[in-house]
């Protein structure tokens, strides 16, 4: 049976999400993608419009398991934290819904495991994604190379994980 892992970015304008693999040669990117609010709309139709698309894509992939990112703020900040944890709320609603288990990565953890480096930038992630995968361009937007590194996240922690267990 292909396991898949839905690795989620979590944002009001643009939801990241891509589609990883495990297989015996390693990670598989399956797809990459966004999942776009329309600006103008009101909080609770674009909170909407992305718990719409999550669906649409657990239901065509049917992954197994969810990985997301965990709301953070910076001082400077605090709207956007609120923003991301409505979006955050209509992916974790979409998951349940579908019966998936979540599972939830800070951005230091995945920064760290990716880069080897919790400060690292956008830039080094989407560097790090696209070596990791042996791609010709790095993922654009930011977003899905983001959704990349939250689903690698998790395919190396389950790994660990594993080999602990075995």
């Amino acid at each position: 049976m292909t396991t898949l892992t839905l690795g989620i970015d979590p944002g009001l304008n643009r939801t990241g999400y891509a589609v990883l693999e495990r297989s015996p040669r390693g990670p598989i990117l399956k797809e990459g993608g966004v999942i776009r609010s329309t600006q103008g709309l009101s909080l609770t139709e674009r909170i909407l419009e992305i718990g719409r698309g999550v669906r649409e894509v657990i239901e065509q992939y049917q992954p197994t398991v969810l990985a997301v990112e965990q709301v953070f703020s910076h001082a400077q900040f605090p709207k956007t934290a609120v923003l991301m944890a409505h979006a955050r709320g209509a992916i974790l609603y979409a998951a349940a819904d579908a019966g998936l288990d979540v599972v939830h990565y800070t951005p230091t953890q995945i920064k760290r495991l990716l880069t080897g480096s919790g400060k690292a930038g956008k830039e080094q992630i989407q560097l790090a994604i696209q070596r990791e995968f042996s791609l010709k361009e790095v993922l654009e937007p930011h977003d899905v190379a983001d959704a990349a590194a939250v689903a690698l996240c998790h395919y190396f922690t389950q790994g660990s994980l594993a080999k602990k267990l075995a």
